[in-house]
């Protein structure tokens, strides 16, 4: 009995080394060599409606070819939260070896299984099988509509699978599907009587499921083999102008910021040298007859009334500009390619859970510069500001998926991982980040002193209303990655692929520069005061969409008022006062 436990032991320890292995070999980008006659293994992932990508399903959902017992692939966190639900299938692979015509299995379908069938072809059900890392994309079946009077109307199911598999030396470079010269079985409605040779009888309906396996040599080495599945056109390509937009939104962009900053710098210039005229006299004496920025010197530098609800949005902002800055440069260095599925999100979770101290270093070190005193709470609301949003949108997509029978919907281990995540590495390190900040909090060092009472502030036209300037400070950062936004929302809530890491950084750092000059421009003004279809993807669509714009806000927030900071600090210590 102990021998027996110790070899079970032991081998569990195997395969976990094994499967660790694996998981770095993948990381790393290096190939996992195959001997001719090796078993390569063809997992089943998912089905779903072409038109709507994020509505996916297992495989094993619909009346297929399974075996007796579903063994399903170790998935990383990014795979589980990219909808993957991988599990072994019957087709049997072997390395550079061909098979002809090789039964899979016989499947009697009763007419609920059939009618079952028919809706997802007639929805266009796709399904994604993997093979060495490489997707494997095909219809469920054919459907045909033909003239209006009378009317045609066929479905047909696909039986037979053709797998065209690339190799070079001992690696595989690339797989498709295709189902070329086979005929579909006809899915009449009530199961009736199929045409190709399949048994009908009692409302049923008899199938069987054939494969055959080519192998073909490439030249492409293995660490070339993304750029084959990029050229794969299974999906439709959408991405043809890419260069053009990009270029013309960037020649904009720099137009739009040589203007800003040239027309206020010599307003500025302007400005200095009206109000510096005079050294003699205080910045009281002023008061009477000017009607610029210098009269409210003494009411720029109040703290604001929400001082803890200020910190939290300037510390969560700074925690995902670190984290899409890590982004970037991460997936410029090839840490992210087309076969690693789910990496982008795996890194994205890890990285906000380690940029938490960012966070709460930024919100608790200004807090305290400008006299906060509840720093406990600040740290709590800084910790809640995007996480408490973010799992109350999640809760009611996941519970849409979950009532669907999606995949999209988190399995409980993977709920409990990513709060544990939370709970254990995100917000103690917002705990200690907001404890370093506080303790290493510098004082304010307001260039102007601060009255005591506030000045009363007169009513303001229209177009210095915060609504207009929320509206124009929104528009112009928009337009200036609204082409690429495109891009990044085709692969997203598309099947586009996204690779052009380099112009997605130029953009970043576009949209950056245009949100601090545009905040430097509106702080300027304000100043001179005196005078799809269905209910899982609309769903998931609209509340992500609604935490992506909250991240910008967030993030841009945050820019925005450390350059108008920065703005106002400089301007002020321009003046000649007493």
């Amino acid at each position: 009995m102990h021998r027996g436990t110790g070899r079970t032991s032991g081998g569990c320890q195997r395969m976990m080394v094994l499967h660790s292995v694996l998981i770095l070999f993948s990381f790393l980008g290096w190939a996992l060599g195959y001997k001719q006659g090796d078993n390569v293994t063809l997992y089943v992932n998912k089905v779903g409606p072409y038109h709507n990508p994020q509505e996916t399903y297992h495989y094993y959902t619909l009346p297929v070819c399974r075996p007796e017992k579903v063994h399903h692939k170790s998935l990383s966190l990014g795979e589980v939260l990219d909808g993957d639900r991988m599990a072994e299938s019957l087709y049997y692979i072997r390395f550079r070896e061909n098979v002809e015509k090789k039964a899979l299995c016989q499947l009697t379908l009763s007419e609920k299984q059939v009618d079952e069938l028919r809706e997802a072809i007639e929805e266009l059900y796709y399904f994604e099988f993997v093979l060495d890392d490489i997707p494997i994309w095909g219809f469920v079946g054919y459907i045909e509509e033909s003239g209006f009077l009378p009317h045609s109307h066929k479905v047909g199911l696909w039986t037979h699978l053709d797998f065209n598999i690339e190799y070079n030396g001992d690696s595989v470079i690339f797989a498709n599907v295709s189902v070329k010269d086979v005929k579909p079985v006809p899915l009449e409605e009530g199961a009736g009587a199929a045409v190709g040779g399949v048994g009908v009888g009692g409302g049923s309906l008899t199938v069987t499921h054939t494969y055959s396996v080519h192998w073909f040599e490439s030249s492409l080495p293995y660490s070339r083999r993304a750029e084959r599945l990029r050229d794969y056109s299974f999906f439709p390509k959408t991405l043809e102008i890419h260069w053009l937009s990009i270029i013309n939104s960037l020649v904009l962009v720099v137009l739009l910021l040589g203007f800003v900053i040239i027309i206020l710098m010599r307003v500025l210039k302007n400005d200095f040298a009206r109000y510096n005229v005079e050294e003699e006299g205080g910045c009281d004496d002023l008061d009477q007859g000017d009607n610029g920025w210098k009269i409210i010197h003494t009411d720029v530098f109040r703290f604001p009334p929400f001082k803890s609800l200020l910190c939290a949005v300037l510390g969560v902002g700074a925690q995902f500009l670190t984290l899409a800055t890590a982004i970037i440069l991460m997936a410029l260095l090839g840490m992210f390619n087309v076969h690693r599925h789910g990496a982008i999100n795996s890194a994205a979770i890890v990285l906000y859970a380690l940029t938490s101290c960012v966070s709460g270093y930024v919100s608790c070190s200004f807090y305290t510069q400008i006299n906060g005193q509840r720093w406990v709470w600040n740290i709590i609301l800084t910790s809640s500001l995007f996480s408490a949003p973010l799992f109350f949108t999640w809760s009611v997509v996941n519970s849409v998926h979950w009532w669907s029978g999606s995949t999209q919907a988190l399995p409980a281990t993977t709920v409990l991982l990513l709060l544990g995540a939370w709970l254990l590495v995100g917000f103690p390190l917002t705990i200690i980040g907001g404890i370093v900040g506080k303790n290493r909090a510098g004082s304010f060092q307001a260039p102007c002193r601060t009255r005591n009472i506030p000045r009363q502030i007169p009513a303001q036209p229209w177009y210095k209303h915060t609504i207009v300037h929320m509206a124009i400070g929104g528009f112009l950062p928009f337009s200036a990655i609204s082409v690429e936004l495109y891009y990044i929302f085709a692969t997203v809530w598309g099947r586009e692929h996204y690779t052009l890491y380099g112009i997605l950084l130029c953009v970043f750092a576009i949209l950056l520069s245009v949100g601090a000059c545009i905040s430097v421009a509106l702080t300027y003004f304000l100043l001179n005061r005196s005078s799809m279809s269905g209910l899982v993807q609309s769903t998931e669509f609209f509340g992500y969409s609604l935490l992506t714009a909250m991240v910008f806000s967030l993030m841009l927030g945050s820019v925005s008022f450390w350059s108008s900071l920065a703005f106002i600090r400089y301007i002020y210590r321009s003046l000649k006062m007493d």
